[in-house]
């Protein structure tokens, strides 16, 4: 009977299948997660980042668009709902090997170059995840060094 109910509660959470491709407990959520925060971390999500954060998602992982609009969508609910950082470092820290993590790391400054402007926020926002990644200071200062010479110019405004 239990079983039944659960069962019962999942179609009417997640619809009629009761599966979520992307699980609580997925890596590939809980990075999305950390990059969409950067995003808004500042106070104003940028039209760039957006993109980066897509484009970034969906080849890193290997998504298609409707797996790609779909994990973003979860991440920006779980990040709304976060009270810290904590809980997607620690899934980063059980799921991933640090080769990921560093390419998580680097996939956060993509993202905060996006827009040519580093703001403070997502700077110390990038150093705390990394020290929660176990990532060292000068790994997370090279990662910054390679994205930023490919970032684009800032706007004059």
């Amino acid at each position: 009977m239990l079983k039944s109910f659960k069962q019962f509660i999942r179609e009417i959470t997640f619809g009629d299948s009761g599966k979520k491709t992307f699980a609580e407990d997925d890596h590939r959520l809980a990075a999305a997660a950390l990059l969409f925060h950067l995003t808004d971390v500042d106070g104003v999500i940028e039209d760039s980042e957006i993109r980066k954060l897509r484009e970034i998602l969906q080849s890193h992982y290997q998504l298609t668009d409707d797996e790609t609009k779909e994990l973003i969508d979860i991440a920006k609910l779980r990040d709304s709902e976060a009270v810290d950082l904590y809980g997607f470092t620690s899934v980063l820290k059980r799921r991933t090997d640090e080769a990921e993590r560093l390419a998580i790391v680097e996939m956060m400054w993509e993202v905060v170059y996006a827009d040519g402007h580093v703001h403070e926020f997502e700077d110390n926002t990038i150093w705390r995840v990394a020290e929660l990644l176990g990532i060292s200071t000068r790994d997370r200062m090279n990662l910054r060094r390679k994205v930023a010479k490919s970032a684009p110019e800032p706007d004059e405004d």
